[in-house]
């Protein structure tokens, strides 16, 4: 008996040791430090960023689909009927949420890059705008950012402005998707979008449009500082209907977050791309960026470079409502000398060479 009883306080203080020293061992080990914290809390708000652009429209409607074969089948209905109902919102000015604005979760997507506002002149509140964001880059980082976040400040630096940024007008027809995009204030880049923001919604506002679009999503790659703008001229047309002024801005560092595989001219996966791009509205570029364990590994994740968006002098625009071809084309030239003022008188200050030239298509 005597035997077993110190066999068994034997086991016991070994047992009491061994937790100890891992105690011992735990508490003397690193902890992250607030760098490593604030570091994984920036990938994770750009990761959901993405994974929300890339996938939450289709992964919703897929789930849709889904329930309607499932005794959750009223899901589906009560929400299409909603859409059906709320069709026309995105078209008349959306559902902003202040709220969603000001997530936290955007100071960290912001300092990622970062990403930086300049400003150079002042927009009157009595006025209304319309904003000319470039590049488009891939997925337009920068003028989400900037326009749609307030983490870079654009509310302070523009008081009395409420900017709107617009995008792909299908996009608005994917469940879940759409409310995700009102809420922070973005828009169908349509007309009938444009229009009411520009007629109906007072003073004060300021529309962005990614005026490139997709097609200028093709060319995107690092050092390449090409525009499609030669012949969009439907911007200057709506602003001289309306009486908005217009503004050019440059996010310097937006082609430089991914890699993509260019074809060329010619070639049958441009000719794929192209004829995609009449159809669907979009370009599939093939891209990538970093993984989510390591800069040096691949992904879809952009990679942290420093995007400074500079917002230009505006171009004051008359109301015309109908105006001619030689008045659009007259102000078209005019915002394009505006728009190489601003990237000639910056481009040294964020990362670009003297002998860098804006390419205007």
């Amino acid at each position: 008996m005597k035997t077993i009883i110190a066999a068994c306080s034997q086991n016991l203080s070994g047992s009491c040791a061994s937790v100890q020293t891992a105690l011992r061992t735990l508490l003397r080990a690193p902890w992250p430090s607030q760098r490593d914290v604030c570091s994984w809390l920036q990938l994770l708000s750009v990761l959901q960023w993405v994974l929300s652009f890339l996938l939450l429209g289709t992964v919703s409607l897929l789930l849709l689909i889904y329930l309607v074969f499932t005794s959750f089948w009223p899901i589906s209905a009560l929400y299409l009927a909603w859409i059906i109902f709320d069709w026309d919102t995105p078209e008349k000015g959306g559902r902003r949420l202040p709220c969603l604005r000001r997530w936290p979760v955007w100071r960290h997507f912001r300092d990622y890059f970062p990403v930086k506002l300049v400003k150079t002149h002042d927009l009157s509140p009595r006025h209304n705008y319309i904003i000319g964001s470039h590049p488009h880059g891939i997925l337009c980082v920068g003028a989400f950012c900037n326009f749609i976040t307030g983490s870079t400040g654009f509310g302070e630096m523009f008081p009395g402005i409420r900017p709107y940024l617009t995008t792909l007008a299908g996009n608005f027809r994917l469940p879940l998707f759409r409310e995700y995009l009102m809420s922070g204030g973005l828009c169908p880049v349509t007309r009938r979008a444009i229009g009411y923001l520009l007629s109906h919604n007072g003073t004060g506002n300021a529309v962005a449009i990614v005026i490139g679009g997709a097609a200028e999503s093709l060319s995107c790659q690092p050092g390449v500082t090409t525009l499609i703008l030669k012949n969009r001229k439907g911007f200057v047309r709506m602003a001289l209907q309306h009486g908005a002024h217009l503004v050019p801005s440059f996010s310097f560092g937006e082609n430089d977050l991914f890699r993509q595989v260019v074809f060329e001219e010619g070639s049958w996966m441009r000719s794929i791309q192209r004829s995609f791009q009449k159809m669907m509205g979009f370009a599939p570029c093939v891209f990538y960026g970093r993984g989510l364990t390591s800069v040096h590994s691949r992904g879809f994740l952009p990679y942290a470079r420093p995007i400074t968006t500079v917002v230009g002098e505006p171009v004051v625009v008359p109301r015309i409502g109908n105006p001619s071809r030689e008045v659009v084309d007259r102000y078209h030239e005019m915002y394009i000398h505006s728009l190489l003022k601003l990237f000639n008188e910056h481009k040294t200050k964020y990362g670009l060479s003297e002998t860098d030239e804006l390419h205007i298509l």
